[in-house]
């Protein structure tokens, strides 16, 4: 799938800054940058063109032709449509780690009852990328006192033995996001609104990547930038940045050296650290070996 969309100068900064971290190397006439977020390539032109080519290409082009579409009129309306996705009973979903090259992924499914939205606007809660690592740590054992929730770890050498053609990240993702799902909605039973997943694939293609698995939760809401308007959702990020920062505590000192979180160029010198300490044989346990961070570290990359 292709889908082109117009931007302005202040939504073209706020792509550069977004994808600062995903760009790719090499350099193509007449473009500001190209760039791999998962299953999407996204490339800018001079001219104020933005391709998204993927299966989501469509949900990725969305969220900045929203910001472009930002007027006072279209805000209201928004505002509108999202009220009756916070004031509510929910179960919702989030995952983190996916643009990290070190650290696992974590799923978390967190269920919200309308009675504990206030508890959670006092404690801050949001989308974990808006608040500090040391903001999470202060608050999530507060959070998961009154908060049901399910989790699940995926860690890096799972996650390289199960990557390829046919189980690619947004599959993986959906897998994740059912698991945790399934597994609160069967064992509590909570009276819900809604069921909301951040979307991150359109809804047939979601349930397409789940369609083998054996057990599958159905009845959906699919909001994109859902950790915004929905708690549940918000809770979720919390907590799975929350488990991801015990982990990643963890993988630091079993290597035995501090590691950078994301995808940048400081990630490529850690990696290349451990190589010559341990070998490469080790990023296949702590890295997630698809991304071309490995190429750069093994100098493997061809210009």
């Amino acid at each position: 799938m292709n889908v082109v969309i117009k931007i302005n100068d202040e939504v073209k900064e706020k792509m550069i800054e977004y994808y600062k971290d995903k760009k790719r190397d090499k350099v193509i006439p007449y473009t500001v940058f190209q760039a791999k977020d998962e299953d999407t390539v996204i490339t800018m032109y001079e001219s104020g063109k933005v391709m998204f080519q993927g299966p989501s290409a469509d949900v990725d082009a969305a969220m900045w032709g929203t910001v472009l579409s930002n007027t006072k009129e279209k805000k209201e309306e928004q505002k509108k449509l999202d009220e009756k996705y916070y004031n509510c009973s929910a179960v919702g979903s989030d995952e983190v780690g996916t643009g990290d090259y070190f650290g696992p992924i974590v799923v978390t499914a967190t269920y919200v009852s309308r009675d504990n939205v206030k508890f959670l606007e006092d404690l801050g809660i949001r989308d974990s990328k808006k608040v500090t690592d040391e903001f999470i740590l202060k608050v999530t054992p507060e959070l998961i006192k009154k908060i049901p929730y399910r989790s699940i770890i995926l860690t890096n050498k799972e996650y390289n033995e199960k990557y390829s053609t046919n189980l690619n990240m947004n599959k993986i993702k959906a897998v994740m996001h059912n698991k945790v799902l399934y597994q609160i909605m069967t064992e509590l039973k909570p009276e819900v609104d809604y069921i909301i997943v951040d979307e991150f694939a359109r809804e047939a293609r979601y349930y397409d990547y789940i369609k083998d698995v054996p057990n599958i939760q159905r009845g959906i809401t699919f909001v994109q930038k859902a950790e915004d308007k929905n708690l549940a959702v918000g809770a979720a990020s919390i907590i799975s940045r929350y488990i991801f920062l015990k982990e990643f505590a963890k993988l630091q000192d079993e290597v035995g050296m501090p590691l950078p979180k994301g995808a940048g160029p400081n990630v490529d010198e850690a990696g290349e650290e451990l190589v010559n300490k341990y070998g490469e044989e080790k990023l296949k346990e702590v890295a997630k070996y698809n991304f071309r961070n490995t190429q750069r570290i093994l100098k493997t990359l061809i210009y």
